[in-house]
């Protein structure tokens, strides 16, 4: 079980050093540590539970970014990676199995997908996010690409409606141009959800939006993880010089 009284050591004292995985042993703390967030805090369904680890066929094509905690060298951040080299080789992205991206095709080879964000009850705080958006804004630096695409979720623990409110807050102002639509295979049924809710943006979601990313699409419930996931498309174009500057540098 998480450890959810134990006193967060304090943001200052800590060193936080960002690496991507090299070995199966590294990427296997990154899957306990998925693990312990999906499966023990959030409840999701995994088909690797018996291994107390959240493992799926995307993993081994996948490249597993981590911030660690330098002071017991432990796991506290992790994102997997999936290049367009290795998208092709698996024969797409994981996003395609809960998205038509017919329209995005185009861009595949220059579009880089992001899955799997979490981060350690512990170290639920600013610091470690800006340490896992600097790993990946160094990475599309380094190689050159263009479009950064990625599931961003919403807890149905209430049955939906506050992922259905979210959405129709945000979707008029975020939403991506047609060209960039995407379509749920598993579509939230908004029009029976209370969609007027007053509720706050998780911060991943918020985080993405400030940096300039679209909202693609309505959004698709996920049974097994019990989200409702918004498709994110970031032109890294639209990233602001001062975001960009910030990450690197913070790297």
């Amino acid at each position: 079980m998480l450890e959810l009284n134990r006193q967060r050591q304090p943001a200052a004292q800590r060193h936080l050093i960002t690496s991507i995985a090299h070995s199966e042993a590294e990427i296997l703390e990154a899957q306990r540590l998925r693990f312990k967030v999906f499966a023990e805090e959030m409840g999701a369904s995994l088909p690797s539970a018996r291994e107390r680890i959240d493992r799926d066929i995307f993993d081994k094509y996948c490249e597993h970014l981590l911030v660690r905690e330098s002071i017991d060298n432990k796991v506290v951040g992790t994102y997997r990676i999936l290049s367009p080299d290795q998208a092709e080789k698996i024969g797409g992205y994981y996003s395609q199995t809960e998205f038509d991206l017919t329209r995005l095709l185009h861009l595949s080879d220059r579009m880089v997908e992001v899955g799997r964000s979490c981060v350690h009850w512990d170290y639920r705080d600013g610091a470690t996010i800006t340490h896992l958006w600097s790993g990946l804004a160094q990475y599309m630096q380094q190689h050159r690409h263009e479009y950064l695409i990625g599931c961003a979720s919403i807890s149905m623990a209430d049955g939906g409606h506050v992922a259905a409110s979210i959405y129709r807050k945000l979707h008029r102002i975020y939403s991506a141009p047609a060209e960039y639509s995407v379509f749920p295979r598993c579509p939230l049924p908004l029009h029976a959800l209370n969609q007027y809710l007053d509720a706050p943006v998780p911060p991943l979601l918020k985080g993405y939006l400030r940096l300039g990313a679209y909202i693609c699409g309505e959004p698709s419930w996920d049974p097994d993880f019990n989200t409702a996931d918004l498709f994110i498309l970031l032109p890294m174009s639209r990233m602001s010089s001062r975001y960009a500057k910030h990450f690197l540098k913070t790297g």
